[in-house]
């Protein structure tokens, strides 16, 4: 498949911490910080280092049920030699005695050492036998891991398994009869309607703000920092959300989970008005593959598309190879198709345009990726297309990254912990 050079590389799936250390909070914040580009406002990681009748605003019953359910992690790092990645210097004697001499001490990487670093965030429980889902970004790297539940017990935690492109953790402790949240489905969350933020902001104990729902199905291009298939389809809500939000809950007022607080959009790293949570039906396929398998068996169908909001060059490009046709609000305009992927091999081809998967409306990327993180690679599913604006319909065998439908396991830690990051070119969004 040859991709244009005018898109960026998400990908799409059948699927914190202001520091107590001085500086580290620094270059923490230099990491996270969004990139202002176009007037948008940079999103941040909340993470913290150092369907109620109309008019019904009493929170009371969700906000007492639910909040035992939802705990403090706090993570160490260990002191650790690094490098400093500084240029290479030049060698002042060079010119005298022929470099050799000087080159290993001028040339050789420059080490320091790195203090010891502690963050924390917030987690759900989601069993009564320990299971908690927190955020990657939470515990990504974290040599020790320490959940405290409301009734202030304190418990060692496991890593189960972690993925980045979803930004999902999930933790185990040893315990028994504990208070867990029930699983909402988010899918029925409406623009309007109240839902609560639960988690430990700024070192605090467990707060409780609501808020509405703003949108639906956002992508904020976070995630591309940590992977190179980033999955996004974020519940945008006004609720109060600061660095130690990521990984607590977002719930409706019935106090069922509905989302996972992960991000906001601020030019502080502190709430100004918007909070990012992954939708529980994102949340349960994810978590589930991670149990059973220590990773997400996450599929793909082989295709690339435009993201939103290109810059002007970006879209005079896109002009040029394809008219106004990309510019559809039909559906997904696909600009590119694998060799042997799963659309491909179901004779999905540029320029189609995708307008359903399995009769579910899917009109934005973030749309088809929160729809296709619910299945896995070797599932059959329905996409219904236009081409030269005639409807067809399709069967389509999900494959995973490798191309095939076998289940990927994360035999290492490395992997569980999502360790190996990618860069990611800005330019395309693939499936």
């Amino acid at each position: 498949m040859k991709l244009k050079n005018i898109f960026a590389v998400v990908a799409i799936s059948a699927s914190t911490a202001i520091l107590s250390v001085a500086g580290y909070g620094k270059w923490m914040q230099s990491k996270y910080a969004g990139v202002q580009e176009q007037g948008k406002l940079p999103v941040n990681y909340a993470g913290f280092y150092g369907n109620a009748p109309a008019g019904n605003t009493d929170f009371t019953a969700a906000a007492t049920a639910s909040t035992p359910a939802v705990v403090h992690i706090k993570t160490k790092t260990k002191a650790r030699q690094v490098s400093n990645n500084q240029q290479r210097q030049r060698n002042p004697f060079g010119d005298m005695f022929g470099g050799d001499m000087f080159d290993e001490f001028f040339n050789s990487p420059r080490m320091q050492i790195q203090p010891e670093q502690q963050a924390s965030g917030s987690g759900v429980i989601i069993s009564q036998d320990g299971y908690i889902v927190t955020n990657n970004h939470v515990i990504n790297g974290a040599d020790e891991i320490n959940v405290t539940l409301t009734n202030k017990r304190s418990y060692k935690a496991t890593v189960v398994g972690a993925d980045a492109s979803s930004d999902l953790a999930v933790l185990k402790i040893d315990g028994s009869n504990l208070p867990y949240l029930v699983y909402g489905n988010s899918d029925d969350v409406k623009l309007g309607q109240w839902v609560l933020a639960i988690g430990y902001p700024l070192n605090l104990d467990v707060t409780v703000s609501a808020g509405i729902v703003s949108a639906k199905a956002r992508s904020i291009n976070i995630n591309s920092r940590q992977s190179k298939t980033p999955v996004e389809s974020f519940i945008q809500t006004d609720a109060a959300v600061n660095p130690g939000n990521s990984g607590g809950a977002l719930i409706n007022t019935n106090g069922e989970l509905v989302g996972i607080n992960s991000a906001i959009a601020s030019p502080t790293g502190y709430y100004t008005g918007y909070a990012y949570a992954i939708p529980v039906n994102i949340v349960k396929k994810a978590i589930g593959d991670m149990i059973k398998f220590g990773s997400v068996q996450r599929a793909f169908m082989g295709i690339t598309y435009p993201i939103e909001g290109l810059p002007e060059a970006q879209q005079a490009e896109l002009d040029k190879n394809y008219g106004n046709a990309w510019k559809t609000n039909e559906g997904i305009f696909v600009t590119g198709v694998a060799d042997g992927g799963a659309a491909a091999t179901a004779g999905i081809k540029e320029t189609d345009i995708i307008t359903k998967l399995n009769g579910v409306p899917v009109i934005s990327g973030p749309e088809l990726q929160d729809q296709l993180s619910r299945y896995k690679p070797g599932d059959k599913i329905t996409i219904s297309y236009k081409r030269n604006d005639k409807e067809n319909l399709v069967n389509v065998v999900l494959k995973n990254k490798a191309g095939n439908t076998d289940v990927v396991k994360s035999n290492n830690v490395i992997d569980k912990l999502g360790a190996t990051l990618e860069n990611v070119d800005k330019k395309i969004a693939a499936a």
